[in-house]
């Protein structure tokens, strides 16, 4: 057991070392943790709907009519016999939402992304991944049997020279990216990616997580806002961030959920989500389209605080979610613990979940949150970088 106490101490010394923290979301923005009541900079609830007190209320009256979803546990994979009916009207709406042939639901963003790429690809496919793709997207690939090559960052003309040297030597190739990247909050070309698809004949695979829901006219992300989304062959959403549930889904064509049916593991060979779970989810999308107000609360937070953090020097994400990057590890932390003590509730992202020397602060913005609430936290950010 020594070397694995070695392993700590060597993640203690870099500066690195973690741990799991009991916080409980509270109204208003606002949570508890370590006895003080705190505004969440921190969560991924963008447009504030899983604290929302009436959206539950009005949910629990649906469930007191219908019982049969009052079920905690499937008790089975989707495949024997936790596929309730629950399920194909939950695929049904994503597919009618999205004008798509087919919907495929997970159990997690990291279920899909970890199950999708090794079900589809071959050995005689290449993947080529943004170089800032999410851990889940990575380790997807990693249980691939095809060739992969990362590009640059959103350097789009570096995936054309890839493709023009390797195209040819290849079955199949996924183009592979997230939509809005979730530790710099910068959003891909999407048209660009959709052009370079079917100039190079690829399969586009397109991760929405942290767009779906809080971007787009009806909340279907920025594939919407960019008016690409009958275009991306893959399209991946959760449920877990602006939606304020629990899952994720595939939104692709009839073939290729047949093909991850019959061979996805991460679908096969876990148990489904219960009843409940799935009511919710149901509910949430049912509604989705008409949470514009959320949204356009949001879109006024990000404007704002993307003009605070210019002035502040630091350079803007264009979004909602904003990285403070400070570059080392003890400068985040300090940073972070002094927003703590404030009353602002922020986390310090560090290597290997961000490239070293690029430590930072990742600050999520919320439609539940007011402007006058964030600006005093970057007041606080202002006042700890003079005074370093």
């Amino acid at each position: 057991m020594n070397h694995f106490e070695d392993v700590i101490a060597q993640v203690e010394k870099q500066g690195l070392s973690r741990t799991l923290k009991a916080i409980e979301n509270d109204k208003d923005g606002y949570c508890a943790f370590r006895g003080q009541r705190m505004l969440n900079l921190s969560s991924n609830d963008y447009l504030g709907l899983a604290t929302n007190a009436q959206l539950k209320q009005d949910f629990m009256h649906q469930l007191a009519e219908n019982p049969s979803w009052l079920f905690f546990g499937s008790g089975s994979s989707r495949l024997l016999t936790g596929n309730t009916s629950l399920y194909d009207e939950m695929e049904t709406a994503l597919k009618n939402w999205y004008k798509s042939e087919a919907a495929l639901y997970f159990n997690s963003g990291y279920h899909a992304n970890t199950g999708l790429l090794p079900a589809l690809s071959e050995k005689k496919d290449l993947i080529l991944s943004d170089k800032y793709c999410h851990a889940s997207i990575i380790d997807g690939i990693r249980l691939s049997n095809a060739e992969h090559v990362r590009y640059r960052h959103a350097d789009y003309d570096h995936l054309e020279s890839i493709l023009e040297k390797r195209r040819h030597l290849h079955q199949h190739v996924f183009i592979v990216s997230e939509s809005i990247f979730s530790m710099d909050g910068d959003a891909a070309d999407l048209k660009r990616l959709v052009a370079i698809k079917e100039k190079y004949n690829a399969i586009l695979y397109v991760d929405e997580a942290h767009a779906v829901g809080a971007m787009g006219q009806t909340g279907l992300g920025l594939c919407e806002q960019q008016g690409v989304t009958s275009k991306i062959d893959i399209l991946i959403g959760t449920m877990g961030k602006a939606m304020a549930s629990v899952g994720a889904y595939a939104i692709l064509n009839d073939t290729l959920k047949q093909v991850l049916v019959n061979k996805a593991r991460t679908l096969i060979f876990t148990t489904a989500l219960p009843s409940v779970n799935m009511a919710w989810s149901k509910y949430i999308i049912d509604k989705m389209p008409s949470f514009n107000n959320e949204r356009e609360s949001l879109q006024k937070l990000v404007s704002y605080c993307n003009g605070k953090a210019k002035e502040l020097g630091f350079e803007p994400s264009g979004g909602f979610i904003l990285p403070f990057v400070v570059g080392e590890n003890d400068v985040a932390v300090q940073l972070a613990e002094h927003l703590q003590r404030k009353g602002f509730l922020i986390f310090p992202i560090r290597p290997p979940t961000v490239p070293k020397g690029t430590a930072r602060l990742r600050m999520s913005l919320t439609a539940n949150l007011k402007i006058e609430d964030v600006d005093m936290a970057m007041e606080e950010i202002e006042s700890f970088i003079h005074k370093s």
